[in-house]
Formats: structure tokens, C-alpha cells, sequence
């Protein structure tokens, strides 16, 4: 739940703590004071656009913090741990959203910067705002539906998850069949141009590295003369000249004098190196060893020079083909033979592509049936239970009908799907179309609420279906702004009465013009603007009871907080607000009592 929020330099707000109750908290003021920088805060800590305009008049930035009580376990808490976020001391989460007068934006949570996203993210398991946004919001189909399958829960999410799987394979196998029927011709010839090259390196035959080794062949065939002069000088440098000429002794004679010297010393500081000078006679004999059976290899050979530069020239022709060098010309290989194998257009290959469409496409029309029974079942037990409650909100001819269907469409449609004789859409989240449809009252026509519903009615629709979904929604904290928009007398206090039963499962925060509404609160909290220095106009927020909210509830019932009849009838409003809520704290706690009660 929101514990606390604190709101600096926003709109007519400079300085003002709210601190919130667990259950009903309501917000009034004068028109103007400054009520809706409470919503307009908490949409900035939900991580909403920052506007710059918002900013008060003078000041260098606004800041909204927010202090949330969560559990460890929580999914709020979930959501700060993987942002790297920690809990206060006293094990609280505090979220912070800053934004200056050129723009700028900032977002905090438990001491560490994160992006806007984040705060949604958080957003999305703790809080709920509803405004006219939201009742706007209310008139899409999409949004209805949403609705709709919030309210029935498992039996519809369990289906629709597995319809969603069954779908995305699907669409994956029609795209493929679609690709490969109209690219056939095009696939055609790249598939010939893909296996005339593979054939031409599997003619050549080339191995791994062998380009490299023909270099280094042809080189040694080509300067075999220099090559032998080199490797002779060398071995004659080693083991002197062939005739044992003393005057041209060789590096290993001389090496094994100075180890029959050494050997020979009586110092045995001398003899010590001994085996240090057989150790490099040793690897002088190996050398010259080594030299002598290359010049018995090194014999000049034109023929095999021919070979060399002859298979040399079929890998050029490949490199100059298909790549760089002969490893590259392989890894081309390769990747063509992965190509081919998904360029079957043959008709056998088309058919059982086709074959596995047709094959989901069945088993995604019975997932599309189980989740459209679900949601029929769901709607007439929705239509009933908001029924319900408009009768209490003075509406008590109107009723609401959910209107399930197929939404049908043509051939051409991309995710067309056969069902029961008919051609549905298989959009993302089903084939139905769901549709809330308001009866005024007796005699008038089912019409879509959102032009069979003045913008009172859809207010009341609206929480309505929030007092209805209330145990469906996890979200602790339910947030109203001018819910109670266009709505007077008995249904202002059926609205109170709804909100204060909300309170009961929720943290709910309203923000209201109704002293009807504003009587069932648990705190009363009251923006008041004054003139500051300089002609501003500055706004704070007090915790008003007793006495004061009499006051508060007068002023809004009559516009003077000082009449005799606006305290009294203020007073009446307070006392049936503490006697009806006194009864339900009297009623069971069961589910039954928390929706119909």
C-alpha cells in the first residue's frame, strides 16, 4: 500500500505531505486548490510523462516521493530487487520521480537510479489510478474484454495462454506455407544458383587450410636450387667440409674438441660443464641430421610444380566465387546446404506444410471454443453482478449486458480460421468481440455504453465494475479522481457507501467534490490555496476530523462553512456514513459480503 506521499513545487502545490489510511482516503478542496496535483503526483510515481508545465511557477524542479509498504515477497518487491533497489530500514520501498522546468526528468527507487519503465513496472503491481482517462478507456472493445476476462479469471487465462501457444505456431506455419507458394519460382532459381555452387565445390573437393599449404609447395618447387645451396652451406657450416679438410672444421668438430677438453681438466669447476657442451652436440647432430634428409628430399620436380599451380588455379576459381580463401569457400558450403533444406518447394513439401497448418489450425479453433464458452459463462455473471450494484447507485432500471461474439471476417483476413461453419479473426487474445451494451431503462433499446450512457452513468458503470472486480484485482491501492463526476443526491451516497466497501479489500484514495462521498471517508484530507509572496497562489494539504471536517463537508455542501443548516446536515451525513459502515463491519467477512453486501 501507499503509506505516504510527499509533493514539492507541483502545479499550485509548494510543500505538502499526504499521509494515507489503509482503507478510505478521500481529497477535497475548492475548485482550483490544487486536487488534482494528488492524481497528477501519482501518475509521475507510476513512471507517467513528465510535463514540464507542471512544474510550479519560480521553481527549479517538482518532486513526487512515495513511500510503499511491501512484503519481501511481494511482486512489488520483485520488481525493486531485479532493479537493484533496497528497502528502507523499516523495510518500506521509496520511490522518487523528479522533473525540472526545462524537461528533464528522473526517476529513483529505494536509493537507485532506474528508468521511467521501472516505476511503471512497480506501478503495475501496487497501484491503480482511474480518472476520465480510464472511463474513455472503458468505450474500446479491447479494454472490455480486458475487463471481461479479469473478472472470470483461471477458467479463461488457463485457455487463452494455451490458444495464444497453439496461435503463434500457427501464424508462423500459414506465413511460411504463404512464403513459400508465392516465392516458389523466386525460390526456384535461388535453390539452382545454391546447388550449381555446391556442386562446383564439391567437384574441386578442396580441404580445409589447403590453399595455404599449395603456397608454401609451390614456393620450396620453384626455388629448389637456392633452396639446396642454402640447406648445404648450412650443413657444411655444421659438419665441416666432405674431404675432412682441417683446415675447414665444422661447428659439431669443434663442439666435440671443447667437450674432450673439458672432460679432460682436472678443475672440476671445468668439468662441470661437460654436459652442458654433449647437450648441444647432441641438438648440433640432430640439426645437421635433419638438414641432410631435406637435400635428399629437395630434388627439383617440374611435373609435381605443374600440380601444385594447376589445382592452385581451380581453388582460385572458387575464392574468386565465393570467398576469400578455401575456409571460406567450405563455411559457404555450408550455409547453402542449410538454405536448400528450407527451400523444399516441391508439391510434396508444400502439402505437408500445409498439412501442419490446417493440423493447428484445428487445434486452435478448439482452444478459440473453450475460451469463447468461458467468456459467455463469465459475461452473463458479470452483466448480473453490475446489474446489481447500478440499482444501488440510482439506476435501478438500467441494466448492463455483455455481449459475446464471433468477430467474423473474410478469406483475405491473414488470420482467418474456420469455426463452426463461420470465418473468424484469430487475433491475439481470441476470436470474440466483447462489448458492454447499457439498458437506461425499461423500454430502451441495448445500446454500447458508450452512447447509451450519459457521462454520469459511465462514472457509475465504471465503479460499478470496480466494486464488482474488486476481488479479482490484486492491486492493493485503487486510486479515484472525479469518479463521482455528474452524479448528486441518493447515488453520491450509494457511491460513498461503494467506495468505503472497496476499502474494506483496498487501499482506495479518492479524489472528490462530493460531501457524500467525502462523509465515508477514514481520513479526510483538505487542500487549501492561499495567496504567497509575490501574488503566487500556494496550496497545502491537512488532515481534517472532528470538528474541522464538519466544517469541510459544510463548506461543500453549502459553500459557507459557518451556516447552521451546512454543519447539521453535515453532521447527519457523517453519522449515516458511521452507522452504514458500523453495519458492514458487522456483516460476515466472506466474499459474499465484501461483493453484494
Amino acid at each position: 500500500m501507499l503509506a505516504e506521499m510527499r509533493i514539492q513545487g507541483l502545479g499550485v502545490i509548494d510543500d505538502a505531505t499526504l499521509e494515507l489510511h489503509t482503507g478510505l482516503t478521500v481529497v477535497t478542496g475548492e475548485t482550483g486548490a490544487g486536487k488534482t496535483m494528488v492524481v497528477t503526483g501519482l501518475h509521475l510515481l507510476s513512471g507517467g510523462r513528465a510535463d514540464a508545465s507542471r512544474v510550479r511557477t519560480g521553481a527549479q524542479r517538482a518532486v513526487v516521493e512515495g513511500r510503499f509498504e511491501t512484503t519481501p515477497d511481494s511482486p512489488a518487491a520483485k520488481v525493486a530487487t531485479g532493479a537493484g533497489a533496497q528497502p528502507d530500514d523499516d523495510g518500506s520501498l521509496l520511490a522518487l520521480r523528479t522533473m525540472t522546468a526545462d524537461g528533464r526528468s528522473r526517476a529513483h527507487l529505494g536509493g537507485r537510479s532506474v528508468p521511467n519503465a521501472v516505476l511503471a513496472e512497480l506501478a503495475d503491481q501496487v497501484l491503480a489510478v482511474h480518472g476520465q482517462n480510464d472511463q474513455l478507456r472503458l468505450t474500446r472493445s479491447g479494454e472490455q474484454r480486458a475487463v471481461l476476462d479479469r473478472f472470470a479469471g483461471s477458467p479463461v487465462l488457463h485457455p487463452l495462454a494455451e490458444y495464444q501457444r497453439v496461435r503463434a505456431e500457427w501464424v508462423a506455419a500459414a506465413r511460411e506455407l504463404a512464403e513459400r507458394t508465392e516465392r516458389s519460382r523466386e525460390l526456384a532459381r535461388e535453390a539452382d544458383l545454391l546447388r550449381h555452387g555446391l556442386a562446383e565445390i564439391e567437384a574441386v573437393n578442396p580441404e580445409p587450410g589447403e590453399d595455404a599449404a599449395l603456397v608454401d609447395e609451390a614456393r620450396r618447387l620453384a626455388d629448389v636450387d637456392q633452396l639446396r645451396e642454402l640447406a648445404t652451406g648450412a650443413q657444411l657450416a655444421l659438419s665441416g667440409a666432405v674431404d675432412g679438410d682441417p683446415d675447414a672444421p665444422g661447428a659439431i668438430g669443434l663442439v666435440g674438441e671443447a667437450r674432450r677438453r673439458l672432460a679432460g681438466a682436472e678443475d672440476p669447476v671445468l668439468r662441470e660443464l661437460e654436459p652442458r657442451v654433449a647437450e648441444a652436440a647432441a641438438v648440433l647432430a640432430d640439426v645437421g641430421g635433419e638438414l641432410a634428409a631435406y637435400l635428399d628430399r629437395l630434388d627439383a620436380d617440374p611435373a609435381r610444380l605443374e600440380q601444385v599451380l594447376a589445382r592452385q588455379a581451380e581453388l582460385k576459381q572458387l575464392t574468386r566465387k565465393y570467398a576469400a580463401d578455401v575456409d571460406g569457400v567450405l563455411a559457404w558450403a555450408e550455409d547453402a546446404r542449410g538454405r536448400l533444406s528450407g527451400m523444399d518447394t516441391s508439391e510434396e513439401a508444400i502439402a505437408a506444410l500445409a498439412a501442419r497448418r490446417d493440423e493447428l489450425a484445428a487445434e486452435l479453433a478448439e482452444h478459440a471454443r473453450v475460451v469463447s464458452a468461458a467468456r459467455a459463462e463469465a459475461a452473463g455473471r458479470l452483466a448480473e453482478a453490475v446489474t446489481a450494484e447500478l440499482a444501488g447507485l440510482a439506476m435501478q432500471q438500467a441494466r448492463l449486458e455483455v455481449v459475446v461474439r464471433l468477430r467474423e471476417t473474410d478469406h483475405e483476413d491473414s488470420c482467418a480460421l474456420p469455426l463452426d461453419g463461420a470465418t473468424v479473426h484469430a487475433g491475439t487474445e481470441g476470436v470474440d468481440e466483447v462489448e458492454l451494451h447499457l439498458v437506461a431503462h425499461s423500454g430502451a433499446p441495448s445500446l454500447p455504453i458508450h452512447k447509451g450512457a450519459s457521462g454520469g452513468e459511465l462514472s457509475r458503470v465504471m465503479l460499478a465494475l470496480e466494486v464488482v472486480l474488486a476481488d479479482a484485482d490484486t492491486v492493493p491501492t485503487l486510486v479515484f479522481d472525479e469518479v463521482d463526476a455528474g452524479v448528486g443526491g441518493r447515488a453520491a451516497v450509494e457511491i460513498g457507501r461503494r467506495l468505503a466497501r472497496l476499502a474494506r479489500t483496498h487501499q482506495v484514495v479518492v479524489v472528490t467534490h462530493l460531501p457524500q462521498v467525502a462523509a465515508y471517508a477514514d481520513r479526510h484530507l483538505v487542500v487549501d490555496k492561499s495567496s504567497a509572496d509575490g501574488g503566487l497562489t500556494r496550496s497545502d494539504v491537512r488532515v481534517v476530523d472532528d470538528d474541522r471536517r464538519v466544517v469541510e463537508l459544510a463548506r461543500m455542501l453549502a459553500g459557507l462553512e459557518s451556516t447552521e443548516t451546512g454543519r447539521a446536515h453535515a453532521e447527519e451525513l457523517l453519522n449515516t456514513a458511521a452507522e452504514h459502515k458500523a453495519e458492514r463491519g458487522r456483516r460476515p467477512k466472506g466474499r459474499s459480503a465484501t461483493r453484494n453486501g
